[in-house]
């Protein structure tokens, strides 16, 4: 069982910066790939970015390419979210998630955190 904890999340304004954390317990995280997804209110869970168990595989949905950038530090079990330039509809609920397979469907991860609210005010 692999526990996922959120960090990070807030409230800035159109054009700021935040940094999102996710500190895993097992200490086999290096061997799951790990993935970030959010929820506006109203709105389907949507795929934001993905990241190889190495960390040297990614991608990101074209809204957020040249924004958001994933990495992960496996000695310290933690993947990380930098977004940069947020804009308004950015906002929403970000999780992190684990998986086994190379996958941008959140149906096939198989843990995920409790998630962290951002907010981006214009």
């Amino acid at each position: 069982q692999v526990q996922l904890v959120e960090s990070g999340g807030g409230l800035v304004q159109a054009g700021g910066s935040l940094r999102l954390s996710c500190a895993a317990s097992e200490r086999t995280f290096s061997n799951y790939r790990m993935g970030w997804f959010r929820q506006a209110p109203g709105k389907e869970r949507e795929f934001v970015a993905f990241i190889s168990s190495s960390g040297s595989s990614t991608t990101y949905i074209d809204s957020v390419k040249g924004r958001f950038t994933i990495s992960r530090d496996n000695a310290k079990n933690t993947v990380y979210l930098q977004m940069n330039s947020l804009k308004p509809e950015d906002t929403a609920t970000y999780y992190c998630a684990a998986t086994t397979r190379a996958t941008d469907k959140g149906d096939e991860y198989d843990y995920w955190g409790q998630g962290t609210q951002v907010t981006v005010s214009s």
